[in-house]
């Protein structure tokens, strides 16, 4: 999930450091698709070196893709994971190293919000099959006659979890899918793959980084190699600033152009169960993917994060940290984001603009590495919490601007019209909250309705804990982002957070944590999936959930309160449900551990990440050589062999590889998939392996990196947005500022050159007098000066113009007067003064001085 929102605001606010993948077609001849030949250079003339893939985010959408039939069998999932893999490999081409991380057992702290993700995909299951027996039974039984229910059975798709028998033969799956590119394509031949399945604790991201982490400044490591990491997940862009790799790319799908055109739920009735893996294998292949750039996104932050007036040496990397740590406030997979922050609310902008306003009152960085300043951290959330009163009054404002169309709309439809489902969610969310924030006593009923307090003493006891706890939080989430896991069993024991403004105490706050130990994977199975998904546990788990008899039956409520919590959506809505009891729930699985099978046991281990390489990989030899010094080993039946690698045969990967009994390079390999080939004549060699040992993780650019070229310019930052709670109805319709573009005109200077371009090549017909004639300007002379305004530029000019045609008037008529005198003949065509002047000299030579007066005076 990680940060809701972020991408889009990230998008529009830093719209240079993402650009559209590309890709090349496959050629087809005589109706066959030839392969991508993925040894050529990259379509995006850019080269990685390293892929790294969060394989949830491609296992999901194969198993439920949206707006389409699902698979009717894990086979159909594992060949669309297969088709995905091939896509985005043939878009990064990686030359040395592909890392594929499952999600394996995850931290207390992240399996209470798969425990409510998974409860809460079984109560939409159960409310969507209610729903469709309803509509079966008004249809008539004789129109369900001779459906084969089979088809309309779908896959429960929590089994995507660690220790399941799906995540098992996914993990077989895959191995044999990496095996046969090694031995067919060329492409992969030269690269490592790293394979850490659900057997390997941690979520996958996690395990990308740190395996980025400790393999930074070790002996081999290259400064300069060029990252690529794959996830939808808007925490991935952290981690990649929070690793100090300059040369970091994040590829995800564009989900702006996602092809929405004949998915919706009317097409689902015209799919036929046979046409669902061709549909599938064409959403795969007209997705769209992006390139976020790392090393711009760090650009635009150096300008966006400048110190006002600052007489400190600004460090770019740790005001990185700052970002990566602020941005902990407004949402993490760990923590309830805060009330009075949400970032479609500009919560971000706020953020950055007290951080830079409050810098040198605070005393500097809020960070430093994964060490949190609590000090300074409190005088800037005390800082974020002084606008959360206007923050609610505008929200107010917005939900009664909103209401008002909803209303009319209510109303228009009448009592039994059709409603949308946002309409209903706001509806219900306006009768159901109590709260009210905003409104006088707000923060005393945000406890009192939330937290289930009544005493004024226990809405103080619990605000001081709920603050100690997220104190405890950020820190725990500072240190699993830079160093790793601090603490396997501490978790948030609340449902929602406290607010910015009782942020106070810090200094009296000694946080430590302890390390222990991760669950098993029946363990997490039994904390985070729901009775209705007891089907992947072994029988004597499934009991303990189900029987009536059972001492934690409590923690698997058949129905919970779902809080809209003054969201629009109901996909937002906090799921309530009791927080389990780690002493309680290991307890009750000791007793039944022991009736577990061979293979659930196997099932339910910790394992080790597999390394392949080709046969021809240097690294090949040095395998093959220590399996046989080895073969005897009484240790191989354990996995306890082991060689520390050298990087100068690894393509500078540090790390230990492990043997076992079984054979590294087995000649034939036979398909964990039905309708695949077995492999026969296999040159893949495959070991197990373990990053280096720990080592803390240095948040600097490592010696000898070579930065890009500066990807931003002072042009392309926009202007500080203004907040969202000072906006009001005059400002709101003000028109944004947007950057030049480079080399670009503007203003009076587009006014000037564009005004010439027309007077210089448009010629019109002056009316009038039918002379064909060069469009005249307005004035005579284009140029301003560039300090000049240009509309009293104009004025400025346009008198110049008149008082020049004046001149000429009077000129004209000097000369006639002139040739009056001359010739006295002309008398009857020059009129009356002239005429006068004839006849009375005198008057005629005052004429002529004052013309010629006005004539100088002009000039």
């Amino acid at each position: 999930m990680g940060i809701p929102a972020f991408y889009r605001w990230l998008l529009e606010r830093y719209p240079r450091s993402v650009e559209p993948a590309v890709e090349e077609t496959p050629a087809t001849v005589n109706g066959v698709t030839v392969p991508i030949d993925t040894t050529g250079p990259n379509p995006n003339g850019y080269e990685f070196d390293n892929l790294y893939l969060d394989m949830n985010g491609i296992v999901h959408p194969c198993f439920h893709p949206e707006g389409l039939p699902p698979p009717k069998t894990y086979d159909d999932v594992f060949m669309a994971v297969f088709k995905y893999l091939d896509r985005i490999f043939s878009i990064i081409r990686p030359r040395k190293l592909l890392f594929m991380a499952i999600d394996g057992v995850a931290p207390r702290a992240k399996m209470n919000q798969q425990r409510a993700r998974r409860f809460r995909a079984a109560k939409d299951a159960a409310d969507a099959a209610d729903a469709a027996s309803g509509i079966e039974n008004l249809r008539g039984i004789h129109e369900s006659k001779g459906a084969d229910s089979s088809d309309t059975k779908r896959l429960d798709s929590n089994v995507i979890t660690p220790g399941t028998e799906f995540m098992a033969m996914l993990s077989s799956a895959l191995q044999y899918y990496v095996q046969t590119r090694m031995n067919e394509d060329p492409g992969w031949k030269g690269i490592k793959v790293i394979l850490s399945d659900a057997s390997v604790p941690g979520e996958g991201e996690h395990k990308i980084v740190s395996y980025i982490r400790l393999q930074r400044n070790l002996h081999g490591f290259d400064p300069n190699t060029r990252h690529c990491l794959y996830g939808l997940d808007a925490d991935l862009i952290m981690l990649a600033l929070a690793t100090h790799e300059v040369h970091f790319t994040v590829l995800r799908e564009d989900v702006r152009k996602a092809h929405s055109k004949d998915r919706g739920p009317k097409h689902l009735k015209h799919v036929q169960v046979a046409e669902c893996g061709k549909e599938l294998e064409n959403f795969i292949s007209q997705q769209k993917f992006q390139l976020l750039r790392i090393w711009v996104l760090r650009d635009y932050l150096a300008y966006d994060l400048q110190i006002p007036d600052s007489a400190v040496k600004i460090d770019l990397e740790r005001l990185i940290d700052d970002f990566v740590f602020m941005c902990l406030f407004v949402g993490n997979d760990f923590l309830p984001h805060m009330p009075s922050l949400e970032i479609s609310e500009g919560a971000i902008d706020l953020l950055m603009n007290v951080y830079k306003k409050e810098f040198v009152q605070m005393g500097g960085y809020l960070t430093n590495s994964f060490e949190v300043n609590l000090k300074r951290v409190e005088h800037f959330i005390q800082a974020v919490g002084s606008c959360e009163n206007r923050i609610f009054k505008k929200r107010i404002q917005a939900r009664k601007e909103w209401e008002r169309p909803m209303r009319h709309h209510s109303t228009k439809s009448g009592p039994k019209g059709n409603q949308t489902k946002s309409h209903a969610n706001f509806k219900t969310a306006l009768e159901d909250d109590k709260v009210k924030l905003g409104e006088e006593g707000w923060k005393d009923r945000y406890y009192a309705e939330k937290f289930g307090v009544e005493s004024v003493e226990d809405c103080d006891r619990v605000r001081r804990d709920t603050v100690l706890k997220y104190a405890e939080g950020i820190c725990w989430v500072m240190h699993y982002y830079y160093q790793g896991v601090c603490s396997w069993q501490w978790f948030y024991p609340y449902h929602y957070a406290p607010f910015a403004s009782d942020f106070h105490g810090f200094d009296q706050l000694e946080i430590t944590f302890t390390l222990g130990k991760p669950f098993k994977p029946f363990d997490q199975l039994m904390g985070v999936l729901p009775a209705a998904s007891a089907q992947a546990l072994p029988l004597s788990y499934r009991e303990l959930m189900t029987d009536p008899l059972s001492p934690i039956l409590d923690f698997y409520p058949p129905d919970f309160e779902l809080d809209i919590n003054g969201k629009r959506h109901s996909w937002q809505a906090v799921c309530k449900l009791p927080f389990i009891e780690e002493f309680r729930l290991l307890s009750e699985i000791g007793k039944v551990e022991n009736t577990l099978t061979d293979e659930e046991k196997k099932r339910n281990s910790l394992g080790l990440d597999m390394l392949f390489i080709h046969g021809s990989h240097p690294l090949g030899g040095k395998i093959f050589s220590f399996c046989e010094r080895n073969k005897d080993n009484p240790k191989l039946t354990q996995t306890k062999v082991k060689r520390k690698i050298n990087p100068k045969f690894s393509h500078g990967m540090n790390g230990y590889m492990y043997i076992s009994d079984k054979p590294v390079c087995p000649i034939e390999i036979p398909s964990p998939i039905d309708g695949m080939d077995m492999i026969r004549d296999n040159k893949v060699i495959c070991v197990f392996y373990k990053v280096p040992s720990f080592h803390p993780h240095i948040t600097r650019l490592p010696e000898g990196v070579i930065l890009p070229g500066k990807a931003i310019k002072k042009h392309d930052i926009k202007p500080p947005p203004m907040l969202w709670h000072e906006k009001t109805a005059i400002t709101t319709g003000r028109v944004t500022v947007r950057p030049m573009p480079p080399k670009s005109i503007s203003g009076s200077c587009l006014a000037r050159l564009a005004h010439r371009l027309v007077s210089e090549n448009l010629i019109v017909p002056r009316q009038g007098n039918g002379v064909n004639m060069a469009l005249q300007a307005p004035l005579s002379n284009p140029t301003c000066p560039d300090d000049e305004n240009l509309d009293e530029c104009r004025k400025r000019k346009r008198k110049a113009e008149k008082r020049k045609a004046q001149h000429e008037r009077k000129r004209q008529r000097l000369k006639q007067l002139e040739d009056a005198i001359a010739d006295p003949s002309q008398k009857s065509s020059i009129g009356p003064a002239v005429y006068a002047c004839n006849n009375a000299p005198e008057q005629c030579t005052m004429i002529l001085g004052n013309i010629s007066g006005d004539i100088s005076t002009c000039a």
